[in-house]
């Protein structure tokens, strides 16, 4: 796929794994905004939707295109949850994303794109943010639902996912386009094939943190490069890997020692695991260091191969999905 031409626009919308309380999620009156879509393609999305667990968790292929940079009316603000996010790097042949997504009993959809002018990918959304219930059949509110991925991996390998930070602040920069905190990760898998080119992204647009705590983010690619960007006395910092792995929780962590990151419990979990393991394990060996660091409202662990395209999605309760993105 070509590379994505970006267009400067402005999102609202803020979600992910932090503190403070739930507002009505946004999205719930109003016509769809993302989509670029012909009827038969709105039809044809629609049509394809379907229930795969009882999480509840649904798959969906979107068809046709959308416009990212679209805003969703409305802000919701996060709860005290947590998250945890680890790229496995030490084997280049296999090179992995993994992540908890720990959150309210919502509604999660997996879902494809294809855009025309983007790349493909896999991604994770939370549809209540799009004001979509439990049973979402025929809701034209999920075609936006490109607009949230909470996660994702696109055809060029590269992965992305947030979590919650502990309260650094975005300094905005004039004449900067400024876009929703989570809107960030689809311009990122639509457009980046590799970490720097994700970087770049995210330098090209101020981060709007209204409506809830900020988020930071981890980034891996097929090469085997990986970071952290997070806010740094309101400026965006890019942390790069320095070692055969790199793990985000929801403490600050770019330019912080690994001994002061380990003092927190499920990042001191993770970095055991993943020393023991010198960055390389397979998705099963993945999983079991999620379900170790697992809290009661963990809602998905989902691995990424960012060579093979493979993903392994674990929903509350069990029973595990697999999906294989065509990588280019």
């Amino acid at each position: 796929m070509r590379r994505m031409l970006l267009a400067a626009g402005v999102a609202l919308l803020l979600a992910g794994c932090a503190a403070g309380q739930r507002t009505p999620p946004p999205g719930a009156a109003g016509p769809p905004t993302a989509s670029r879509q012909d009827a038969g393609q709105v039809e044809q999305t629609l049509a394809n939707l379907r229930k795969v667990d009882d999480l509840p968790l649904y798959e969906m292929t979107y068809v046709g295109d959308y416009d990212p940079t679209v805003g969703v009316s409305g802000t919701a603000e996060a709860s005290p949850f947590g998250c945890s996010l680890f790229a496995a790097l030490g084997d280049r042949s296999r090179p992995l994303f993994a992540r908890n997504f720990d959150w309210e009993p919502n509604p999660a959809l997996v879902l494809r794109t294809d855009p025309p002018d983007g790349y493909a990918s896999i991604s994770l959304v939370d549809i209540s943010y799009l004001g979509v219930g439990s049973d979402p059949a025929g809701d034209r509110r999920l075609l936006d639902a490109p607009l949230l991925p909470f996660d994702g991996m696109n055809e060029r390998g590269l992965a992305v996912g947030l979590a919650a930070d502990e309260g650094p602040t975005a300094r905005p920069v004039p004449g900067r386009p400024t876009v929703g905190s989570v809107r960030i990760l689809r311009l990122v898998l639509d457009s980046a094939a590799t970490v720097d080119e994700a970087i770049a992204v995210f330098g090209r647009y101020n981060l709007d943190f209204d409506g809830g705590p900020p988020l930071h983010y981890l980034l891996a690619d097929a090469t085997g490069a990986s970071a952290v960007v997070e806010f740094v006395d309101g400026v965006l910092r890019a942390d790069q890997r320095r070692g055969p792995w790199q793990a985000l929780t929801n403490v600050p962590a770019a330019g912080v020692p690994d001994n002061e990151l380990r003092r927190d419990h499920r990042y001191g979990l993770l970095a055991k695991a993943l020393d023991a393991a010198g960055g390389a394990v397979d998705a099963p060996t993945a999983l079991r260091v999620l379900d170790s660091v697992r809290q009661p409202h963990t809602r998905w662990s989902v691995t990424y191969g960012l060579r093979s395209g493979e993903v392994r999605l674990v929903p509350t309760g069990g029973g595990e999905r697999s999906y294989q993105l065509p990588m280019s």
